[in-house]
């Protein structure tokens, strides 16, 4: 039987395929009330996402940019979504 690797969707941003990679390794996830991205600080996540921009950045983009790009979202996005209240300790 053929079996076809699964194409990550064409992206028309560097910004954009950072986000899609960083919520396909899990990374970043979205608030299912809200929609707002969360960043799950998961280290072994985090790592994986830098290792795809290292050896498969997009089309037109450098690795060293791929990075980049990559690291400015993880750190532009908060743990937590911002609509949700805060938890009771």
């Amino acid at each position: 039987m053929l079996t076809m690797k699964e194409r990550r969707p064409a992206i028309r941003t560097l910004r954009g395929w950072a986000i899609s990679v960083l919520r396909e390794v899990g990374a970043i996830i979205e608030c299912d009330e809200h929609g707002w991205m969360q960043n799950r600080t998961d280290p072994h996540a985090r790592e994986r996402a830098l290792d795809i921009a290292r050896q498969d950045p997009p089309p037109g983009f450098s690795a060293d940019e791929a990075v980049a790009e990559m690291r400015e979202i993880l750190d532009c996005i908060d743990d937590s979504c911002p609509e949700c209240p805060p938890e009771a300790s």
